[in-house]
């Protein structure tokens, strides 16, 4: 018999009931990414923070649990396509080509002129065609469109009710572990993951306090929110690549206007300091966008005093160059 699966509403998010589901389908395939506090990263930070490890997935980035309960639910609704394509800037692609190789489906990526090579390598290495397109990622998006249509294959979203259930399977491991947590810092580049956090809040009543991050050289869902309406902005970040968004997606605007209590913008020098702080203080590598939580709570150090915080180190995928540039910043 063929499981079905209704798409919510933009305005909901995933219940408790499909936020289990979902766990389900990701411990099929690993087991729930470690939260831990870090002694000199509680010091540096000036209260108890909790790290919670996504750069620890088979993939090193919060990705994979989204593709896999992506690609679960089109199976057991009996809707696999015979092949897909989407944009990325690198941990969505390789996302993508895992969960659709399990399924004996190919995939096509579509990443801009310039994108990280170890992120290029590491998505053909899982099975992926790659292809280049566009200065930035709404230009690929728009290529992959394109490619659908012409290819006849599906366009797999970057955004979508099923991506967010996968995504909040680490938030429901990292809110159940820590019941106490005053507030969590979670990055935002197209919305999955902050979305798949507040659906655990819910799902779970959880009093957490969820602050979105953004990129100073990304700042399109923050210009949305200001002025009201959706907007585009310039791309300019040079290392939160997981971040550059130039236009934001309109469920998620409208979960994230609902449910984030405010956003903090940080800058390409904080988010390479906060690179760096986690590595002294955590020994574990975060790419621009894991980091990026990190730097925010930096930012807002006076303010936790007495609080018990969360930072999701949404991933660890990071070129090589990039990070011995972070690294060798002075202190």
């Amino acid at each position: 018999m063929t499981d079905t699966y209704a798409v919510p509403t933009a305005s909901g998010l995933p219940d408790h009931a499909d936020l289990l589901d979902a766990t389900r389908t990701v411990r099929q395939v690993f087991a729930a990414t470690p939260q831990q506090v870090w002694p000199l990263l509680s010091q540096a930070l000036g209260t108890t923070a909790w790290v919670k490890h996504e750069n620890h997935t088979p993939l090193g980035a919060f990705k994979a649990r989204s593709a896999l309960v992506y690609f679960d639910r089109l199976a057991r609704s009996g809707e696999l396509p015979a092949g897909v394509v989407s944009a990325t800037r690198g941990n969505h692609g390789q996302a993508l080509a895992f969960a659709a190789a399990q399924h004996g489906i190919p995939a096509t990526v579509v990443v801009p002129r310039g994108n990280s090579r170890e992120k290029n390598a590491a998505m053909q290495a899982l099975g992926a065609d790659l292809v280049e397109y566009g200065d930035d990622f709404q230009e690929s998006l728009e290529h992959a469109a394109r490619m659908a249509d012409e290819r006849g294959i599906a366009l797999a979203p970057n955004f979508h009710p099923w991506l967010v259930a996968g995504a909040g399977t680490y938030a429901m491991e990292l809110l159940t572990a820590v019941p106490d947590l005053d507030v969590v810092y979670v990055p935002i580049g197209l919305g999955s993951g902050v979305c798949g956090m507040l659906a655990a809040k819910a799902a779970l009543r959880h009093p957490v306090e969820v602050v979105g991050v953004v990129s100073a050289g990304a700042t399109a869902y923050a210009d949305s929110l200001t002025a009201g309406t959706l907007v585009s902005s310039p791309v300019t970040t040079q290392i939160a690549d997981g971040m550059a968004c130039r236009t934001p997606v309109s469920e998620a605007l409208a979960l994230i206007r609902d449910g984030v209590s405010r956003l903090v913008v940080v800058s390409d020098e904080e988010v390479a300091d906060a690179m760096r702080l986690l590595f002294r203080a955590t020994h574990n590598v975060a790419e621009g966008a894991g980091a990026a939580a990190t730097a925010a709570a930096a930012q807002d150090r006076a303010r936790n005093q007495g609080r018990t915080i969360g930072v999701v180190v949404t991933g660890g995928n990071v070129d090589t160059d990039v990070y011995a540039a972070a690294l060798g910043r002075p202190a």
